[in-house]
């Protein structure tokens, strides 16, 4: 596990404003309470909770992915219209402590989906 730092910062805010995510038009997840990413240079990662995604969307994929900076990440794929995004969504079911505020949380590759910020 590594912690981040000067050289590998990562901060997490609050999205302002009302976020909807769509896969080919339709609505999967809508939320008040999205949580912003932002770490080293990448591009920042818009996290949503749980909680407030359209479930009957995802579907769990085997595949897995390690962060040093946040942990395992486990991958759903998207499906509406009959159109399937494969591995499209992640989360961190057991995130690190430096990045506790993303567990119970979905992101999404923004190739594959629309945001909407209200």
């Amino acid at each position: 596990m590594k912690m981040p730092g000067p050289d590998h910062p990562i901060t997490l805010s609050p999205l302002n404003g009302r976020l909807t995510v769509r896969f080919r038009g339709v609505q999967v997840a809508q939320s008040d309470n999205a949580i912003e990413l932002k770490e080293a240079s990448y591009p920042p990662v818009i996290y949503v909770p749980r909680s407030d995604i359209s479930i009957e969307h995802y579907e769990r994929t085997e595949h897995r992915t390690h962060c040093p900076y946040k942990g395992d990440a486990s991958y759903f794929s998207l499906n509406a219209n009959g159109e399937t995004a494969e591995n499209a969504v992640w989360t961190y079911e057991e995130a690190y402590p430096s990045v506790k505020q993303i567990e119970g949380h979905v992101a999404f590759y923004p190739d594959r989906v629309t945001f909407e910020i209200h």
